[in-house]
């Protein structure tokens, strides 16, 4: 790493054009702009990360309204998973694109691809045809997600990155104010395919506003932010997974394909729940077992700290705060709770993770990353729990529900941005793209499982317990996937937090 330093250094010594990338060494794939404001491609990164937020807000609220319109309630589960699997695979392809060629590819084919999937959604005459749409958003949304995080690692130093987060955070959340009063109110006045329609805009206006700036990015280069972050953090953090001056191994694109096909497997056979089943399952267990690890960063075990942790610590509170977000709106609305009242209990619950993503950026938190982690799952796992109680009461009471997704909220904010820090931080320079993807496949294959999950409790139950019974265990599974996350995340290690400076 200090001949990668060195180079660095004598590129920026010969003073390159402004809004220029100079191409240096191939041996390390990093990107730089050398450009004297970053607003525009500040600004256009924002607007797609809200073009996706509001798409996967709006639909948790629109769905119900989909559900009842296109029937095949049996599937619902899968207009969720359905993004998340194929998302999986794309996050993969896209940290291999990453490391070779830069984000800019990837970030725009990603964007082109997520605004198919939304018109296909969009025109969905009946379910199936819905999950296509939804499984095209996913590869879209996957490259588009992964190449945004791998551009933020490398355009902004170390001590930007937190206050970056808190911005992807809020963009995230602001459309889970609006989003699914927005939501609830197409859905009623018109139909849910306005959902859709309405994502459209806010991509165009945010590949306008990055374009100039893209146009202008040519190949990988070197920084001494990105390569000095890197060397800190391997001397204050815990071990990064790969040698510092080794190039990691390229990730198979069979080994993602293979996940892909095991997670849907998995959701196939819970669901189904016949004889045959067990053979899937089966099938889809072997899968993952086999290739799984090789989409994780070298050395990678679930019990192992650092890196893997964090992976770990990722998966499993998405997972569950996901599913219950997933299943939430339905339990409402099955108790007599309207869509708007329904999206009402999202929208204020993002007043937590707001506040979350909000608090890990104060210098004044005089807390390091693993820290914040550990208290983020925490208020997940007790969040979760509360919406259990409430699963279990079969009351439409909105109250504990609403007290659920704020604590549950704010342990997202508290996470969502630390882990991806701490990614940051744990890994050198040339493999921030591949320990980037393996933090998204590790979040994903989260959602996946245990939105499956939860899927299947509600397949197994639906019919044959009370709405009591179905909702209050369902939640009640995740509220331990959470309690899970608690101890996964003490065994991350002390990590540094660049925003106390």
């Amino acid at each position: 790493m200090a001949r990668v330093r060195a180079e660095a250094r004598r590129h920026r010594g010969s003073h390159p054009a402004p809004g220029r990338v100079v191409l240096r060494d191939a041996g390390v794939m990093e990107w730089v702009l050398v450009s004297s404001s970053r607003r525009g491609l500040t600004i256009g990164l924002l607007l797609c990360v809200t073009a996706v937020a509001f798409e996967g807000m709006a639909v948790v609220t629109a769905m119900p309204a989909a559900a009842a319109d296109l029937g095949d309630l049996q599937l619902y589960a899968w207009a969720f998973t359905a993004v998340m699997i194929p998302q999986m695979f794309a996050i993969v392809v896209a940290g291999r694109l990453c490391d070779r060629i830069g984000p800019t590819g990837p970030l725009l084919a990603g964007l082109a691809v997520f605004a198919v999937g939304v018109v296909v959604a969009a025109l969905a005459p009946t379910m199936l045809a819905l999950l296509v749409g939804r499984a095209i958003q996913g590869l879209g949304g996957g490259a588009l997600n992964l190449a945004l995080m791998v551009l933020t690692a490398v355009a902004y130093d170390p001590a930007e990155r937190a206050g970056i987060m808190t911005w992807y955070s809020a963009c995230w959340m602001l459309p889970s104010f609006v989003g699914p009063a927005v939501a609830a109110w197409l859905s009623e006045t018109f139909s849910w395919h306005w959902v859709f329609w309405s994502v459209l805009p806010l991509v165009a206006i945010g590949l306008a506003f990055m374009a100039p700036t893209l146009a202008r990015m040519s190949a990988p280069a070197a920084t001494d932010a990105a390569t000095d972050a890197a060397t800190d953090a391997a001397t204050d953090a815990p071990s990064a997974l790969t040698a510092d001056d080794a190039a990691p191994p390229a990730v198979p694109t069979h080994a993602a394909f293979a996940v892909a096909v095991g997670l849907a497997l998995l959701q196939w056979a819970g669901q189904r729940l016949e004889p045959l089943s067990l053979v899937w399952g089966l099938a889809a267990v072997a899968l993952l077992v086999v290739w799984f690890p090789k989409l994780m960063p070298q050395g990678f075990t679930p019990v192992a700290p650092g890196l893997s942790a964090t992976i770990m610590v990722r998966g499993l509170m998405a997972g569950s705060f996901f599913g219950m977000q997933t299943f939430l709106p339905l339990m409402l609305t099955g108790r007599g709770a309207s869509l708007m009242m329904a999206g009402a209990v999202i929208t204020v619950g993002s007043v937590g993770w707001m506040v979350g993503s909000w608090l890990q950026a104060r210098p004044w938190l005089r807390r390091s990353r693993d820290q914040i982690i550990v208290a983020g799952s925490c208020s997940l796992a007790a969040g979760v729990a509360i919406v259990a109680a409430s699963g279990w009461l079969g009351t439409g009471d909105l109250i504990l529900p609403t007290v659920g997704s704020v604590f549950a909220g704010l342990g997202m904010g508290l996470q969502s941005a630390s882990t991806s820090l701490v990614t940051m931080q744990l890994s050198s320079a040339s493999d921030i793209g591949r320990n980037t993807s393996s933090l998204q496949v590790g979040e994903t294959s989260g959602n996946a499982v245990f939105a499956g999950a939860a899927g299947t409790v509600f397949a197994a139950l639906g019919t044959q317990a009370t709405d009591a019974q179905t909702f209050g265990t369902l939640m009640t599974a995740l509220a331990v996937v959470s309690g899970v996350s608690i101890a996964a995340a003490h065994r991350i290690g002390h990590v540094r937090n660049f925003s106390l400076g």
